[in-house]
């Protein structure tokens, strides 16, 4: 069993930046690709980001490209996402997400472990 607790949400002005956390507990940590995702009020959960256990491979929704970076520490247990440029349509809580499938990990049906989550606010 694996607990992901996330960190480092907040409010922002437009334009701004922030970077969330996750850390995770347990042994196998690098075992596991991990993911962000977001969930907009009345909105359902999308994917934002997803890297593979060693970090050698990301992949990003087309609504984040280019202004968000995930990235994980090993040692650590932790996972990042740098969000930058933010917009008032990044609005949501972010999630993080563990899977032991990397390949399935743009949907939720791929996750097998949550986070609870972090808020992150912009305003215009």
């Amino acid at each position: 069993h694996v607990q992901l607790v996330e960190s480092g949400g907040g409010t922002v002005q437009a334009g701004g930046s922030l970077k969330l956390s996750c850390v995770a507990s347990g042994r196998t940590f690098s075992s596991f690709a991990m993911a962000w995702f977001r969930q907009a009020p009345g909105k359902g959960r999308e994917f934002v980001a997803r890297i593979t256990g060693a970090g050698s491979s990301t992949d990003y929704s087309d609504s984040v490209k280019g202004r968000f970076t995930i990235s994980r520490d090993n040692a650590k247990n932790t996972v990042y996402l740098q969000v930058n440029s933010l917009r008032p349509e990044d609005t949501a809580v972010y999630y993080c997400a563990a899977s032991s499938t990397y390949t399935i990990m743009r949907t939720t049906r791929g996750i097998d472990y949550w986070g609870k989550g972090t808020l992150v606010t912009v305003s215009s």
